[in-house]
């Protein structure tokens, strides 16, 4: 029999997300079941990645060779360390000893994702997270649950977007239609309408692109509230051959990452004779665009976008993504409550909480899977 959570309970969530710019960890107060909706942060943090460590992550996520399995087992181990290191850093500064805490739900660190096979023909589809859970619960002795992806492409589905359920559970509301958008390496959608199914998806690039050529041309890991974009203007042919790439035209269930969206393929539409602050600030206006007219095409009644997700920071692009939607409100999430820098890693805490009651974490009607699945692997926590 699954347990049953007579009373809220903490857990801890951890997630290194497209941009790989550092372990977010939040410790989580959860509601005893589906009718207790809390979600409470009590404590968020993000740990850096040592620089090496960081440079290799990145490169793998844009399809870098692998060198060896050495190097796949050295890293799985490696990056679980670094997780459990960042759980126990988290606990520790909230005063909450390990033993208070009921699960760690752990994302990993995506270096592949290929939902539509290696050869993107339907065949074989995988996605692959490192950072190794029984490292985790050996390191932390808290139970632990990771993988929480592959049951999904398992049973057809994208393996993402897995928060639509969370977001709902804390932003539905019956009186608008709404929209969550996460703008983290990846930007991606839950529509929440006011009536009927939930539905989410990715819409293309944000950070990701935007922070490697920003570190490429100034040395700074991102673009600090888009001042490095303001410097410049954006193109409109060089946007509109990126907008003609295919994958913009792909009907939801989709999703992508770094595999498709890298500097290479932004590299392969440029001239050459463009500024570097121009290219900039049209890789700004790619993601305004992108997420603007997949809004239109998928929700057209959408009055709230609620943005969540480090690009919550950038003032430009929220600034360029209420010009191009000029009927929608555009509001970080924490006008409702709930934390934009750390409501990933909440998601992980949650779905956790949702393994253990052995309790479905996807939404068919988001990653196309054949039917609700309860996902990721428990590793049990480390014997007395």
């Amino acid at each position: 029999m699954p347990p049953h959570f007579s009373e809220p309970q903490l857990f801890l969530g951890l997630i290194s997300g497209t941009s790989a710019d550092g372990i977010d960890a939040a410790l989580v107060r959860l509601g005893s079941d589906d009718t207790d909706t809390r979600c409470e942060l009590v404590h968020g943090r993000t740990y850096a990645w040592p620089d090496d460590l960081r440079s290799r992550l990145i490169a793998l996520g844009q399809g870098a060779a692998i060198h060896s399995l050495d190097e796949v087992g050295t890293l799985d181990v490696r990056l679980g360390e670094h997780f459990a290191s960042a759980a126990l850093s988290l606990a520790r500064e909230a005063g909450v000893a390990a033993a208070d805490i009921r699960a760690i739900g752990s994302h990993g660190q995506t270096v592949r994702h290929r939902p539509a096979g290696a050869a993107f023909d339907g065949v074989h589809p995988f996605t692959l997270q490192l950072g190794d859970g029984h490292v985790i619960a050996e390191r932390t002795g808290i139970a632990t649950v990771a993988d929480f992806r592959r049951r999904d492409v398992a049973a057809g589905g994208h393996g993402a977007p897995l928060l639509p359920a969370l977001h709902n559970a804390l932003l539905h509301s019956a009186d608008e239609d709404r929209a969550v958008l996460n703008l983290g390496g990846i930007a991606n959608f839950t529509l929440l309408p006011r009536t009927g199914e939930v539905r989410g998806f990715d819409t293309g690039p944000a950070n990701a692109l935007m922070d490697a050529w920003c570190a490429r041309h100034t040395g700074q890991a991102f673009d600090a509230d888009g001042a490095f974009a303001a410097q410049g203007a954006s193109n409109a042919p060089l946007l509109q051959r990126l907008l003609d790439e295919p994958w913009f035209a792909l009907a939801p269930p989709k999703s992508t990452g770094r595999e498709v969206f890298h500097l290479d393929w932004v590299q392969a539409r440029l001239c050459g004779d463009e500024s570097p602050a121009d290219v900039q600030a049209t890789l700004l206006e790619l993601t305004a665009v992108s997420v603007a007219e997949a809004l239109r095409a998928q929700q057209p009644g959408t009055r709230r976008v609620l943005v969540c997700g480090g690009g919550v920071h950038n003032a430009r692009l929220l600034q360029r993504l209420a010009a191009n939607l000029p009927e929608v409100s555009v509001e970080s999430s924490a006008v409702y409550g709930v934390d934009p820098d750390f409501v990933e890693a909440m998601g992980f805490a949650w779905l956790a909480r949702q393994a253990l009651a052995q309790r479905s974490g996807n939404l068919p009607s988001v990653t196309g899977a054949r039917g609700p699945r309860v996902l990721g692997v428990v590793y049990p926590a480390m014997p007395a």
